[in-house]
């Protein structure tokens, strides 16, 4: 038996990248999967590489409170409850401070710390119904460090960091784990592309101390998706309110 058999989660940004490879991991392990994510092309592919049945699909977008409802009250009522959310969906857009419309820092804020928020909430009461509840959510290591040209995104991952602590502070007594996985360059639909998401006089030398100190480059998103399936699972199970940072060493 399979170390997630029967687990009832639901994942966002399952189309791509990360969570597709962590809603494929927790497939393997036995669970029982809802993969969510705006892009509906995307969750297609997800869907076809999974093969099984116990993994269907959920277009959403987590930005927007009624998306939201109208999804977490399906996928409860599809999986007969929920024993974790695993909150992978973000976006990144860089720009130069001063040069960082209202527009865009309102956008990054809203999809990445609000949707975390909104997933969340909606989430709870099938969480502490389950009675051992788990909140999976996606900070970044540019929450600790300094990356350049990121101060929305990560000011949206620093809210991430706070706010999952908080929630396992107030709901351990419940039963509920909170915990944030902080990645740091992984191969993915972001990182594959930065060069198009930063300013077109992006000093590169600025990332240069973000290079993993491990052999083998920049890893695939399957690094993070075993961390996640231990977090979700019974091996994980006296582990919350804290982060565990899969960087390759590069922050040390």
């Amino acid at each position: 038996m399979e170390r997630l058999t029967d687990r009832r989660i639901l994942i966002t940004g399952a189309a791509s990248g990360i969570g597709r490879a962590t809603a494929l991991r927790l497939l393997a392990k036995g669970a029982r999967v809802v993969a969510a994510d705006v892009a509906e092309e995307g969750l297609k592919e997800t869907l076809a590489l999974a093969g099984s049945n116990r993994l269907t699909m959920r277009v959403l977008d987590i930005a927007d409170e009624r998306s939201v409802n109208a999804v977490m009250d399906a996928a409860v009522t599809e999986l007969g409850g929920l024993d974790a959310l695993v909150n992978a969906a973000a976006i990144l857009r860089g720009a130069h401070t001063h040069d960082c419309s209202l527009e865009l820092w309102n956008r990054i804020i809203g999809v990445n710390l609000t949707g975390t928020f909104l997933m969340t909430r909606a989430a709870l009461p099938a969480l502490l119904d389950s009675g051992s509840g788990v909140v999976v959510n996606f900070s970044s290591t540019a929450a600790f460090f300094a990356h350049p040209f990121m101060a929305a995104y990560s000011a949206s991952k620093g809210g991430i960091f706070s706010f999952t602590h908080s929630i396992a502070q107030e709901y351990a007594k419940q039963g509920l784990r909170a915990v944030n996985v902080v990645p740091g360059g992984i191969s993915s639909g972001i990182t594959n592309n930065i060069g198009s998401l930063m300013p077109e006089d992006t000093d590169w030398d600025l990332f240069l101390k973000l290079t993993p100190a491990l052999p083998g480059g920049i890893p695939a998103p399957e690094e993070v998706a075993g961390v996640v399936a231990m977090l979700v699972s019974d091996d994980g199970s006296f582990i919350t309110g804290t982060e565990i940072r899969v960087d390759g060493g590069a922050h040390q």
